[in-house]
């Protein structure tokens, strides 16, 4: 059995641009979030010691999900210019790193890594993904763990791992349950809409008892609080959607990854080019000890 990082590239992007200062090359190309991904690869790397990485990228997807709600993610804000420039770099730097890049036009990349990791777990692998995505507890079992960046406020807390337990422990419902109470009680970062009035605690005590949406949804009558009966039954509809929407696609196709070897010498091209000396001081030390990689 191998140990596998699978990470959501944009999720682990949009935090390192805002967790590092504005840092620019001499002629003002921005380079912040550069300098936090090579940097966060290499801790994880070195604290968790992979097989190797992959690293899973949108091409602009969701078209089975903007087929059923056409206003999903439909809220969420134009990126930073100054982070849109730094994409491609990333992926320059991630290949030069030796870390397999993975990308796919027409679905979502959370879909591509969730397939992935599970595909890992039934032949035996262990893959953590490292996402702070709450979509992703819903595959998290013995051999699929998610290990959770550093929140931008408060960074001091690391990076922390979540397994069932402690799935369990934060949203009050095991993984097998998670499409179901996020159908319920909604998700404002993907712009899917819950029962109105319906929180955390509510759906995970309704969960408990009926098991299921399809449960809660027959037993609508019996609901308690009683001011959420009618609700429920008359978006029952709307709720089995949201369902469709919350659940990761897992029948999609996976790789036979293997691990590559960094290409040291474009790496140290690019990050001397970006003029990130720092980082390239650290990259001429670290690739000149392969033990540590």
């Amino acid at each position: 059995m191998s140990k596998w990082l699978l990470v959501d590239g944009f999720n682990l992007m949009y935090r390192c641009y805002f967790a590092l200062p504005e840092l620019t090359r001499a002629d003002g190309f921005p380079t912040g979030a550069l300098h936090g991904w090579v940097k966060g690869l290499w801790k994880l790397a070195d604290q968790e010691k992979p097989e190797g990485t992959l690293v899973f990228f949108d091409l602009g997807g969701a078209q089975d999900r903007l087929a059923l709600h056409p206003e999903y993610k439909a809220q969420r804000a134009e990126m930073p210019d100054a982070l849109r420039q730094q994409i491609d770099p990333i992926k320059q730097l991630t290949r030069a790193m030796g870390l397999v890049g993975i990308e796919q036009y027409g679905v979502e990349s959370d879909d591509v890594l969730a397939a992935q990791a599970v595909a890992f777990a039934r032949a035996g692998h262990e893959s953590i993904i490292v996402s702070s995505d709450k979509d992703f507890a819903q595959v998290v079992s013995d051999r699929i763990k998610i290990m959770l960046p550093p929140p931008s406020a408060n960074p001091k807390l690391g990076w922390r791992l979540l397994d069932a337990a402690g799935v369990q422990e934060k949203f009050g419902v095991p993984p097998a349950q998670i499409a179901d109470y996020l159908a319920l009680i909604g998700d404002t970062s993907d712009n899917i809409p819950g029962i109105d009035g319906v929180g955390p605690k509510t759906a995970a005590k309704w969960l408990a008892e009926f098991q299921t949406l399809e449960g809660v949804i027959a037993h609508a009558a019996e609901l308690k609080p009683d001011r959420f009966r009618a609700a429920v039954a008359a978006e029952a509809d709307k709720l089995r959607l949201n369902l469709r929407l919350t659940t990761l696609n897992l029948s999609l196709p996976t790789i036979v990854a293997k691990k590559n070897q960094p290409q040291v010498g474009e790496l140290l091209r690019l990050l001397e080019s970006f003029e990130m000396r720092g980082t390239l001081a650290e990259a001429r030390e670290r690739y000149g000890q392969p033990e540590l990689f």
